[in-house]
C-alpha cells in the first residue's frame, strides 16, 4: 500500500449503488405488471361491477406486494445523522457526513455520504450491506470488510452487530428477524389462499383467510417488538454526535395493512351473517339469483346441498287413468269386493 503513497488502508473501489435494493424492484415490478394487465382488461367488465373488481384487485395486489416487500426490506429499524468523524485507521483527517443504518430482518446496511460528497480528493458515497440470513455468516463479512479497508463509521455500526460484540445486537436482532420472516411467509400463504376462495363460492372461508392474514402480519410484529426490546438499546457514538434509531417505514406499513386486513376479514364475517345476497353480488357469485330466496347457511353449493323452498316445489297435478286402469287398482286395493269399477 505504501507503494501507491497512501498513509492508511487503501480500499479498492466504491460498490455501484441502485437507487433501492434490487429484490425490491423486482417484487414491485411483478406486481405493477399485475395491475396494469387488469387495468387493460378492465373495460371488458359491465356497468357497476367494474368499480367493485378495481377496488378488490387493487386492495389484493396492494397487500400481498406489501407482505413480500417487507419480508426483504431493510427499514425495520433506521437512523441517521450528520456528523464530524474520522474517515479511516491510521489517519487524523475528519470529514462531515451523514451516517445511516438500516436493520432489517435480514441484516443491516449502512450508508455513509460526504457532506460535501467530495473531500480528501476521494468521493465519499459507501454503502455496505451485512447478512445474517440463513447460510450467511456476519463474522466473516465483517473481516472481509476490514481487510478492505472500509471507513471507520460503517465498520464501527458494523462491529456493534457482529456476535462477539458486548451489546448483543446479533442475537437480539437476529432472532427478531427470523421469526417474523417465517411468520410473514404464513401471512403470504394465506393471502394466497384468500384470493383463491374469494374466487369460488366459499366467500366466508376467504374472510377468515384474509383474517388470518392480518393477524400472521400482526404476530410478526410482536415477535419483532419483544426480541429487538430484550436488552437496553446500545449508544452508538459517531464522532461528535450520537445515532439513535427508531422504527422504519417497513414496520408502520406491515401494521396498517395487518390492521386492514384485519378489518376487512371482520367486515367478510359481518356481512355473511346480516347481508349475505350483498356480499355475493359484491363478488359478482348472485348475478343471476332471486333475492328472495332462502340463502345458503355454508355459502356453497358446492360444500353443501341446496334445498328448494316451498315456492319452487312443483304443485301436484291430478292424472287421469284410463278404465281399466282404474278396475285393476281398485281390484288391488279391495280384492274382496264384487264390483270395483268407478
Amino acid at each position: 500500500m505504501a507503494a501507491f503513497g497512501h498513509t492508511f488502508p487503501f480500499y479498492t473501489g466504491l460498490k455501484p449503488i441502485f437507487p433501492m435494493d434490487t429484490t425490491l424492484a423486482v417484487i414491485i415490478a411483478i406486481f405493477l405488471t399485475a395491475l396494469v394487465t387488469f387495468i387493460i382488461i378492465l373495460p371488458g367488465i359491465r356497468g357497476k361491477m367494474r368499480v367493485f373488481w378495481l377496488l378488490r384487485v387493487v386492495t389484493s395486489l396492494f397487500i400481498g406486494a406489501v407482505i413480500l416487500a417487507v419480508n426483504f426490506s431493510s427499514e425495520w429499524f433506521v437512523g441517521q445523522v450528520s456528523t464530524n468523524t474520522s474517515y479511516k485507521a491510521f489517519s487524523s483527517k475528519w470529514i462531515s457526513a451523514d451516517v445511516g443504518l438500516q436493520v432489517g430482518l435480514g441484516g443491516v446496511n449502512i450508508t455513509l455520504t460526504g457532506i460535501p460528497v467530495q473531500q480528501l480528493n476521494e468521493t465519499i458515497n459507501y454503502n455496505e450491506e451485512f447478512t445474517w440470513r440463513l447460510g450467511e455468516n456476519y463474522a466473516e463479512e465483517y473481516a472481509k470488510a476490514l481487510e478492505k479497508g472500509l471507513p471507520d463509521p460503517v465498520l464501527y455500526l458494523a462491529e456493534k452487530f457482529t456476535p462477539n460484540s458486548p451489546c448483543g445486537l446479533h442475537g437480539q436482532y437476529r432472532l427478531a428477524g427470523h421469526y417474523t420472516s417465517a411468520t410473514l411467509w404464513v401471512a403470504f400463504l394465506c393471502w394466497l389462499l384468500a384470493n383463491v376462495m374469494l374466487s369460488m363460492p366459499v366467500l366466508v372461508y376467504g374472510g377468515h383467510m384474509l383474517l388470518a392474514t392480518g393477524i400472521f402480519q400482526l404476530l410478526g410484529l410482536l415477535f419483532f417488538s419483544t426480541a429487538t426490546s430484550l436488552t437496553p438499546p446500545c449508544p452508538l457514538r459517531l464522532g461528535t454526535a450520537t445515532l439513535h434509531t427508531h422504527h422504519g417505514p417497513a414496520f408502520w406499513i406491515t401494521l396498517t395493512t395487518g390492521l386492514l386486513c384485519v378489518l376487512l376479514g371482520l367486515a367478510m364475517a359481518v356481512a355473511h351473517r346480516m347481508h349475505p345476497q350483498r356480499l355475493k353480488a359484491f363478488f359478482t357469485q348472485s348475478s343471476g339469483e332471486d333475492p328472495a330466496l332462502e340463502r345458503n347457511p355454508e355459502e356453497g353449493g358446492l360444500l353443501s346441498p341446496r334445498y328448494r323452498s316451498t315456492a319452487e316445489s312443483p304443485k301436484p297435478q291430478d292424472i287421469p287413468l284410463s278404465e281399466a286402469s282404474s278396475e285393476a287398482c281398485c281390484k288391488k286395493e279391495h280384492p274382496r269386493e264384487p264390483d270395483c269399477t268407478l
